[in-house]
């Protein structure tokens, strides 16, 4: 059972219980939904990378990890990058962050798999890499910004951030060509799933406590989180509504194809779990479920729970992608 005890104004568990969360799935793709994305995509495989390799800022857990740039739809962007210290990369995975940022080079290895690369970009306006003068880096204001059309709302840069890093890791890596997984928690999870169905670069995906699912459910849901500076917005100015449309996770997950584990929480204070599981209910291809006790709170038996997650993501990409 999901804990109990908490001081929040209202119910991390919105009164849905397990079985309740399962019938969760996408809401109707807005007009467009596909064209939109097709074209952002084709959009983005027209700005070459240009990777280039920064400082230097340490080792990990038999890694060599630096900073990295690229050039992607939206502008330059960065990065880290882990390399094996030892022998070739055999898989490589691109691993998004939850709206905090990134400031931790370690936190993300080991890698699921052995003798992997793995690239971390930063989306923009985020710290502490993608920090950008003409982009707020708090999260309840970047949410927010260009949501004035779906053409300048900041999720769609980063989105092709996540599409950029990809190319980058191939272009310094060629080798690993059709061996590319992608990871995403939280923030970095709902990017994830909008990014997915149109890059065929990406062989098997996790989507751990996702973000921006099912959003005319979110917008009726309190949270601590971005969502809740989204319901405040969308109160004053309701026709984001259809901006938001354009950025579903669980719309998207409809057009995944690729096999997909998700992680999702019966209790999250900051991604409301309706919205969670409506992204795994929705994936089009191949899923397996992780349930997880709770997303952003701390709670006993956290540590073992992560370090069942660990192991399950393991084994599901060396199901899909091998271990050669």
């Amino acid at each position: 059972m999901p804990p109990v005890t908490h001081t929040f104004a209202f119910d991390p568990t919105h009164g849905h219980t397990l079985d309740d969360l399962l019938k969760i799935g996408a809401p109707t793709a807005p007009a467009g939904f596909d064209a939109f994305w097709r074209a952002r995509k084709e959009a983005a495989d027209r700005v070459p990378p240009r990777p280039r390799l920064g400082r230097v800022v340490g080792h990990h857990d038999g890694h060599l990890v630096q900073e990295v740039s690229y050039d992607t739809l939206g502008g330059r962007c960065s990065a880290l990058l882990a390399l094996p210290g030892e022998g070739a990369a055999r898989h490589g995975f691109v691993i998004g962050h939850g709206y905090g940022g990134r400031t931790d080079t370690g936190t993300d290895l080991p890698l699921p798999l052995p003798g992997s690369a793995a690239i971390f970009p930063l989306a923009p306006g985020l710290p502490a890499l993608g920090l950008r003068p003409d982009l707020p880096s708090t999260p309840d204001a970047h949410v927010l910004h260009g949501i004035g059309s779906r053409e300048t709302y900041v999720l769609g840069d980063c989105v092709a951030g996540l599409w950029g890093a990809a190319a980058a890791l191939l272009e310094l890596v060629p080798s690993l060509d059709g061996r590319l997984g992608l990871l995403g928690e939280s923030f970095g999870g709902g990017i994830g799933a909008l990014a997915l169905p149109w890059d065929d670069r990406f062989a098997a995906a996790r989507l751990t406590v996702p973000t921006f699912g099912n959003h005319p459910l979110r917008l009726t849901l309190p949270c601590t989180g971005s969502g809740e500076a989204v319901r405040a917005h969308v109160r004053t100015h309701p026709e984001a509504v259809e901006v938001l449309a354009h950025f579903d996770a669980a719309t998207a997950a409809t057009r995944v194809r690729v096999p997909v584990l998700a992680a999702c929480a019966l209790f999250d204070p900051a991604v409301p779990p309706p919205g969670q599981f409506a992204i795994h209910g929705a994936l089009g291809g191949p899923r397996q479920l992780e349930v997880l006790e709770a997303g952003h709170y701390a709670y006993a038996g956290e540590a073992e729970e992560r370090r069942r997650l660990d192991r399950v993501t393991g084994e599901f990409f060396a199901g899909w992608m091998g271990r050669g």
